[in-house]
């Protein structure tokens, strides 16, 4: 731990969930043996994306809801390197939310972090597509009159390879869920319920704590596609976390193109420098 620690000081407000991702994130790389120098974190733009620096390593904080083909492009580039890219529930499903789609049905090799606090706590409590119905928020007093975007059944109707679920409350239980995703083949989805003490004032710790459950402790077998779905999107009077869905049977993106069949070395090994200053004159 001591190795991604860093001088910055933590911006969240007391009590914010980020606190106890920010540690498993931690608490999984050092579990998995990894350096700071050995793994790629992304990050978009919202609160936890603060976290840029608030921890040592190879960290790239890119534009609102592009978090997701930043990544792709970085774990395409270099198979060998673990990239984990984190979001927000309000770039995720709003601006970010066809990149999203792509990356799932892709199954490009990375892992994604989704802080699902249901609302864009950077600017102070507007309703993201997650936020209760007709919850009163910041920007609209009166609640939102959509119906709230159910965020898992949207994931697995991509035909995912890897979907999981924690709290912020939860660290050791966060930890193994990270420990499992950073180690998937393909693209693993990790929604993150996380305490908002500011700006959500519903799915508080408080509520959090006396919901979620950890389902692969009663017995749930994460390799049944149905029964995670159903699983996941039952929310009525309990919460299912821990790792819902796992298959390693399809192949990640790179592992399925045809031109590269044979190759052994990666993209990032094959770029040269080009001297592209015949061009230049040529167009000057």
């Amino acid at each position: 731990m001591h190795d991604y620690a860093c001088d910055q000081l933590c911006t969240w407000c007391d009590g914010c969930g980020d606190y106890g991702i920010w540690t498993a994130a931690k608490r999984a790389l050092v579990d998995l043996n990894m350096a700071p120098w050995q793994v790629l974190l992304c990050f978009d733009v919202g609160c936890h994306g603060n976290m840029s620096d608030k921890l040592l390593g190879y960290r790239f904080h890119g534009l609102h809801g592009r978090v997701l083909p930043l990544a792709a492009g970085a774990a395409l580039a270099n198979p060998h390197i673990p990239v984990l890219a984190f979001g927000g529930d309000g770039a995720s499903f709003s601006e970010g939310v066809g990149h999203l789609v792509h990356a799932v049905r892709s199954n490009y090799r990375m892992t994604f972090i989704m802080h699902n606090n249901a609302n864009y706590g950077l600017t102070t409590g507007q309703a993201s597509a997650l936020t209760w119905q007709d919850q009163p928020m910041n920007s609209s007093p009166n609640g939102v009159p959509e119906t709230t975007l159910n965020s898992m059944d949207f994931v697995f109707s991509l035909q995912p390879t890897f979907v999981a679920r924690g709290w912020s409350g939860d660290i050791p239980q966060m930890t193994r869920i990270l420990t499992a995703a950073i180690r998937h083949r393909g693209f693993a989805y990790v929604d993150m319920l996380q305490a908002c003490p500011t700006y959500n004032k519903f799915a508080t710790h408080e509520w959090l704590l006396n919901h979620c459950y950890d389902a692969n402790a009663k017995g749930h077998d994460p390799k049944d596609f149905e029964k995670a779905r159903a699983l996941a999107v039952d929310t009525q009077k309990r919460v299912a976390t821990g790792i819902l869905y796992q298959t390693e049977d399809v192949p990640a993106f790179h592992e399925r193109l045809k031109p590269r069949e044979g190759v052994t070395t990666t993209p990032v090994e094959e770029v040269k420098i080009v001297d592209t200053s015949r061009w230049l004159k040529a167009f000057a």
